[in-house]
């Protein structure tokens, strides 16, 4: 009975875990811890050198998607966007944003390139980072956000990977996390980041 209950539970997060779920793993994360992200880096969508180093002394909203996501990313998209202007519209003009691709080998810097300009994306402040390995990335998200990333099933195309966005302070930690399929949050992220300043 035991060895049932542990599968279905081991299924169950399989599941939730799943591109279209929620982000279990990110509900690990404090938001009163400061995990710091440390230095990684790869090429934006320009096809430049770019390090979340060179987000040294800005705050900065961090999520992970992929171009050819068929479900959570494009309310994910579409939410930083809408936070795009909410920035704006405030007058945070210091605040950086900044999309991981969690599949490197398909979102090239043009690629890349072609997705923000589809969403009206602001390139001055918000960069698409690509240029690393697929393992380099899952490694990252998991040890560093507690964020989920898996490779596709065989025969299919879509990453699994976590739905949370990621408030980064000017020093590079982590103070809170966010849904990024709800837009009701924006607002929150907002706030926080005045009240953190």
């Amino acid at each position: 009975m035991k060895q049932v209950r542990l599968l279905i539970l081991v299924l169950s997060v399989l599941f939730i875990a799943a591109c279209g779920g929620d982000d279990y793993e990110s509900k690990n994360v404090d938001p009163n811890l400061s995990d710091n992200v440390g230095n990684f880096s790869g090429l934006n969508e320009a096809g430049e050198e770019f390090s979340v180093a060179d987000l040294q002394g800005h705050w900065w909203v961090a999520d992970f998607i992929f171009t050819n996501c068929t479900t959570v990313c494009l309310p994910m998209t579409s939410n930083m966007v809408t936070l795009q202007g909410m920035l704006e519209d405030e007058g945070l003009d210091d605040v950086k944003l900044l999309s991981f691709s969690v599949d490197p080998d398909n979102d090239t810097p043009e690629v890349l390139t072609d997705y923000a300009n589809e969403y009206g994306a602001d390139l001055n402040r918000w960069t698409f980072l690509t240029g690393y390995d697929f393992e380099t990335i899952q490694n990252y998200s998991l040890e560093t956000f507690k964020s989920l990333v898996d490779a596709p099933d065989e025969g299919d195309d879509q990453v699994e990977h976590g739905t949370r966005f990621f408030l980064i302070d000017p020093e590079g930690n982590i103070k809170s996390h966010y849904s990024g399929m709800n837009s009701e949050e924006l607002e929150a992220i907002v706030n926080d980041i005045k009240n953190f300043q």
